[in-house]
């Protein structure tokens, strides 16, 4: 497989640089604001390179709060069907990398007559770090 630097564009580079040194989800509009001194300057632009890189397993995004993350998982093949623990307090975001998931949301599809193809799992609650900070 080729080294996935050299498939970015400038573009998807910087947008990607900035989501792997954010400690959340982060916006479009926000992404946009934090790189607008390297070229960037069009909402368009940004939403180019996130769905370039959504579609190369390197950033996903949390439906609930319309953000992006930089995947953290370095063989992840998770395209279409994602899980997140995400603390309500600090917003840090855990992806789950479990194929019993799949497994499970396939067989309760299958009990309810529905033919399973993907998921997007969100969890919410308290961190480690944030429970002992109360």
């Amino acid at each position: 497989m080729k080294n996935i630097q050299e498939k970015l564009t400038k573009n998807q580079q910087i947008v990607f640089d900035l989501l792997e040194l954010s400690n959340e989800p982060l916006k479009a509009y926000s992404i946009l604001f934090n790189i607008q001194e390297k070229g960037m300057k069009s909402p368009l632009q940004v939403y180019r390179a996130l769905d370039k890189l959504m579609k190369l397993g390197k950033v996903h995004k949390i439906e609930s709060k319309n953000a992006f993350i930089a995947c953290k998982n370095s063989n992840c093949s998770a395209l279409t069907s994602t899980s997140f623990l995400i603390c309500e307090k600090c917003d840090k975001v855990t992806e789950i990398k479990d194929d019993k998931i799949s497994a499970y949301f396939s067989k309760i599809s299958n009990k309810y007559n529905l033919e399973y193809s993907k998921h997007n799992l969100e969890v919410y609650g308290l961190c480690k770090d944030c429970k002992n900070k109360n």
